[in-house]
């Protein structure tokens, strides 16, 4: 018998920045919204809610923010309710990650452009070893030693 698969993988930019709560158990939960471009057309794109728990979510909480790319792998979750004001039955999809990855660098603008580099590590002294003297003599293969 086939087992079944739930799995999604999703790469775009948060449309807000994260949202953290925690439960009445004490767990954190981060909540955001991800726009992801379809491919080929212009100007549009798919808007995805994810949930992302415990340690996983204080990290996207902690590096994430409007605008910034990310990768979310993880699992669809579908909820289900009666609407209190209308009686309606409402039902919500959501993404509740296993992972993300950080796609753009520690910068704040969000341009993936990383941080500029500081003056102390554009200082600081190489300890490569420069080679000087390099002959065009071919390599001698019996002078290998492996």
């Amino acid at each position: 018998m086939a087992r079944s698969i739930n799995q999604v993988i999703l790469m775009g930019r948060l449309t807000r920045d994260p949202e953290m709560r925690t439960t009445t158990t004490g767990k954190s939960v981060v909540s955001f919204s991800l726009a992801v471009d379809r491919a080929g057309q212009d100007d549009q794109a798919d808007f995805f809610d994810i949930t992302a728990w415990e340690k996983l979510g204080e990290l996207a909480n902690q590096y994430l923010s409007k605008g910034r790319r990310c990768l979310v792998q993880g699992r669809l979750r579908q909820d289900s309710w009666d609407d209190k004001e209308t009686g309606k039955k409402r039902t919500r999809i959501e993404v509740v990650a296993t992972d993300i990855t950080f796609l753009d660098g520690p910068s704040s603008d969000g341009s993936g452009q990383g941080a500029p580099r500081t003056s102390e590590s554009t200082n600081k002294k190489s300890n490569d070893v420069v080679i000087d003297d390099i002959d065009d003599k071919p390599i001698d293969l019996s002078e290998i030693p492996f």
